[in-house]
Parts: C-alpha cells; sequence; structure tokens
C-alpha cells in the first residue's frame, strides 16, 4: 500500500456494492449541475483524484478533452482501467492525492468525491491541487461532514440531494456497507423503501 494510504472499507471491501451506491445516489444531477454552474469541463483538462472503480470518468471523458483517474488500491484500480478501456483521451494512473502523478499546472478541473479531502491531515493534498491546477481552474471536493472540513477558506454550498436505489434488497447492501452492523440493523427497521434524502457539500477553489 502506499504511503499515507488509509483503506475506505466501504468501497475497498464491497466494489460490487459501492457501484449500485454510486448509480444511485444523486438521480437528480444536482451535483454536476453545482459544479457547471461554478466550471464547466467541456473540452477541459479534468482529473479525477479517488477515482475508486472510475465511475465518474466516462461521464467526464464524454465531454472533456482530456481525464485522468488517480487511485491508490490496486484491485481498484485495474477496475476503474477495465471500465475506460477503448474510451479515447482518458486513462487511470496509480497515485495518491499528496503525490499526484500529473505535471504542474496540467489540469482544469479537478474532481474529489468522498476521497481523501476530510479534515486535519489533508494539507499535502491540497498543496498538490496548487501545483497541478492551472490558473483559472477549480478544483471540486464533495464531502458528506463539512464540520470536519479543512476547507474554511473555500466557498461552499450544501446541495439536497437523494438516494434512489432499485430495489430494497440494494438499498439494504448500501447502508450495510456504508454503517456498522447494529447502526445499519436500527437504520433499516426505522426506514422503510429505497430512497432517502442525503445532504452533501460541494466545496470548491479557483486557483
Amino acid at each position: 500500500m502506499a504511503d499515507g494510504v488509509i483503506p475506505s472499507p466501504n468501497i475497498w471491501d464491497s466494489p460490487a456494492v459501492y457501484e449500485v451506491e454510486n448509480r444511485g445516489v444523486d438521480p437528480d444531477g444536482a451535483i454536476e449541475a453545482a459544479m457547471r454552474a461554478v466550471r464547466d469541463w467541456r473540452g477541459a483538462r479534468v482529473l479525477d483524484v479517488g477515482c475508486g472503480t472510475g465511475f465518474h470518468l466516462p461521464r467526464f471523458a464524454a465531454e472533456a478533452a482530456h481525464v485522468v483517474g488517480v487511485e491508490p488500491h490496486p484491485p481498484l484500480l485495474a477496475l476503474a482501467r477495465r471500465r475506460v478501456r477503448g474510451l479515447a483521451g482518458v486513462e487511470v494512473r496509480a497515485g495518491t492525492a499528496q503525490a499526484l502523478p500529473v505535471a504542474d499546472a496540467s489540469v482544469d478541473v479537478v474532481h474529489a468525491r468522498w476521497a481523501y479531502f476530510f479534515g486535519p491531515g489533508c494539507e499535502p493534498g491540497l498543496r498538490e491541487l496548487a501545483r497541478v491546477v492551472r490558473r483559472g481552474g477549480v478544483a471540486f471536493v464533495i464531502d458528506n461532514d463539512a464540520s470536519r472540513s479543512t476547507f474554511g477558506g473555500w466557498f461552499r454550498r450544501a446541495l439536497d440531494i437523494r438516494w434512489e436505489l432499485p430495489s430494497r434488497a440494494d438499498f439494504e447492501a448500501v447502508v450495510r456497507i456504508e454503517f456498522a452492523p447494529a447502526s445499519a440493523a436500527a437504520i433499516l427497521a426505522d426506514h422503510p423503501g429505497c430512497s432517502v434524502d442525503y445532504a452533501v457539500n460541494l466545496w470548491w477553489r479557483t486557483f
């Protein structure tokens, strides 16, 4: 494992269920619409930090000039590379947020969704963003817990989105990879259906 990497049990241990979760998060596209309102990625060079299985890479690649996904965990790296095989202008590189494998001032848009930037200790990654983002570029961080953030100087926007899973079984599987067993059991006993409202913060910085 690369230095400084902290395992993310939900996606590392259950990538197939996390894939189901990704498909169910924000079906209305509120996050992407909010990002586009700040900085569109059409024709841009995009970097996805902590890209996991590469779920978002094809979406960016449909309009961006070039897309790089960076992922430290070898099994997820392999899945991401398989996902983008055959797509023009997309590559996946092994690396970490604190040592991004991209050149100085080579990126227009950075996307980091629920990866790395979660509070004190992420300063090396912030320095890397300052190194790799071109003047006028934007770095976006989507995070669940603003109370632990070190991004006090960044603008922020609260968004109400939702999970919408296709079945109760999928909903229960996703809850079980996101919460400890006792908490998951209590949540599922109290919450019926396949959908739940879900608050996130979109943080960004223009360089």
